[in-house]
């Protein structure tokens, strides 16, 4: 049997210890999005003792955001090249302190510096720091001006301003691609947010999408996952420990780690069974601690070295994510709304079109409800973080043991919420990549006339389409049984009665997640009663 298995990797530390190649730069720049300097808790390891604790740990490559003068790229060049540890450079840093390129709030890597990367042969990809959330919410670190990541937009329709910022974006990886040929660099989304996955793809990035963090988990990787698939990119995977949760482990500060050990494990395990190609976490300080001259273990080291020499060996992947099919196809415009329902790709003058309000109806109906039918993650309005009462009070850290959840509040984050064989693709999507669903659901503001044919012929074919009345054509807007048993049924909205009975029989049971790769199936079920963790079970079909 033919056994696929992803890279692992890790991103560096931001509070635990100072950065081995920029320690004095540690103590004057801001590491994380908190808006502060947080100093670091630790010894500061030297270079070498750090690249060790990173190959005990089976790590294949390392995501560094770079300093932005650049001091620290040589040394961690010379030692990734000693140590055959890959890098993937990173532009956090950059955009949270500055320097930014004119008229955005992004830093982007200079040329130089990846042309430097380059030449050393370690250098793994370019990643981008959840540029969808810096192009929606513009202000988050640069004050002075609202400078979107990709810049400032005009436009009067979605449509338009979806294009317009494919554009943008196409431009910038052409740039880098051109300065850096002929080697043709991932250029990674990392996304926090679930949307901007298909705008990233369309315009030529990698797609890396945020487990556990702030996400509902089927969402977040059904869309990431379909919108691979749809523009044949690469699909990385970043598990993320920061989060909205606190509780009786290891915590280095409010929010980090903001997930429970037995959350990690499974999102560990959960990621992996997605097969992408990269799958790596964030951030490495919750992995470890310095002390004493060595590195030792926390419980989520723990779990990540449980996971990486015992769970990986023991359940190879017999395909890759690009396998991936769907029972239950959503397509929906990419309109750039989690649930702020405004700043459509960071434009303040454009209103967010109600019909957006569409797509959380989709999920709301396609989960069962267990997805809330007015956002598509935990940034809404309904959801109070634990970690928000740790932040009002006097605390040292890191908190070894962490706190009680009695004094701070029951975890918000669950792992589970069901799916039937979801996948998701934008409005541009053509037939041959829908494939054979069982169910089509059309939502958002807009769909493309190429792919309302298709779904038509679809619904001729066999199968039910469930279609917002508002995407539709005048002569598409009545319902139509076909002799096949396709149903063609365009309703004003996707949680009406009419909706939720066509949409039934092929929403799987509540108390499941599927998902689809090849001949072989996930089963993702729920561990406990809130499915903060999960069982996963691969079915050979």
């Amino acid at each position: 049997m033919k056994t696929f298995v992803p890279a692992f990797g890790v991103q560096g530390s931001v509070m635990g210890w100072d950065d081995p190649w920029g320690k004095h730069l540690s103590d004057v720049t801001m590491r994380t999005g908190t808006g502060r300097i947080v100093p670091s808790q630790d010894t500061p390891p030297d270079a070498s003792t750090f690249m060790e604790a990173i190959k005990r740990l089976g790590y294949a490559f390392y995501v560094h955001h770079l300093f932005p003068g650049g001091e620290d790229l040589a040394p961690l060049l010379q030692d990734a090249t000693q140590f055959d540890i890959d890098v993937v450079l990173g532009n956090e840093y950059g955009n949270i302190n500055g320097p930014w390129i004119a008229g955005t709030n992004r830093y982007d890597i200079p040329t130089d510096f990846i042309k430097q990367a380059l030449q050393s042969g370690k250098l793994a990809g370019l990643l981008y720091d959840e540029p969808e959330h810096l192009q929606i919410n513009a202000a988050q670190y640069r004050k002075d001006s609202w400078s979107p990541h990709f810049g400032n937009i005009e436009a009067i329709s979605m449509e338009a301003a979806q294009q317009q910022y494919v554009t943008a974006i196409e431009q910038q990886v052409a740039a880098i691609h051109q300065a850096t040929a002929p080697a043709e660099l991932p250029v990674i989304a990392e996304h926090v947010f679930p949307t901007m996955f298909h705008a990233h793809a369309r315009a030529g990035m990698t797609l890396a999408p945020k487990m556990m963090k702030e996400s509902f988990q089927s969402l977040q990787l059904s869309t990431a996952l379909g919108a691979a698939k749809q523009y044949k990119r690469q699909l990385w995977i970043c598990s993320d420990l920061w989060g909205p949760d606190v509780g009786n482990w290891f915590i280095r500060t409010s929010g980090f780690p903001g997930h429970s050990p037995a959350e990690f494990a499974a999102a560990l395990q959960l990621g992996y069974h997605f097969a992408p190609d990269r799958l790596f976490v964030e951030n490495i300080d919750g992995i470890l601690q310095h002390k004493n001259g060595q590195f030792h273990n926390t419980e989520f080291g723990d779990i990540w070295e449980q996971f990486r020499y015992e769970y990986v060996p023991q359940h190879p992947l017999a395909y890759h994510h690009s396998d991936a099919t769907a029972d239950i196809v959503l397509i929906h415009s990419d309109d750039s709304n989690y649930g702020q329902n405004e700043r459509p790709f960071g434009i303040r003058e454009l209103d967010m079109p109600t019909s957006s309000n569409s797509i959380f109806a989709a999920w709301h109906l396609i989960s069962h409800e267990q997805i809330p039918a007015h956002g598509s993650c935990l940034h809404i309005p309904g959801y109070k973080f634990p970690r928000h009462a740790l932040q009002k009070g006097t605390v040292q850290y890191p908190l070894e043991q962490g706190v009680s959840t009695d004094i701070y509040g029951e975890g918000i984050h669950p792992l589970f919420q069901a799916a039937n064989n979801v996948l998701v693709f934008d409005g541009y999507v053509s037939k041959d990549i829908i494939g054979q669903p069982k169910l089509i659901i059309l939502a958002g503001s807009y769909i493309s006339s190429t792919t309302l044919q298709a779904v038509r012929q679809l619904a001729e074919a066999g199968c039910t389409v469930i279609a917002c009345k508002h995407l539709l054509p005048v002569e598409l807007q009545q319902e139509k049984q076909f002799a096949s048993g396709g149903l063609w049924l365009p309703v004003e909205q996707l949680l009406s009665e009419q909706a939720r009975a066509a949409a039934a029989p092929h929403l799987g049971k509540a108390d499941q997640w599927k998902q689809r790769f090849g001949n072989y199936e996930l089963l993702i079920t729920p561990q406990d009663q809130q499915g903060f963790a999960v069982n996963i079970e691969t079915i050979n079909l």
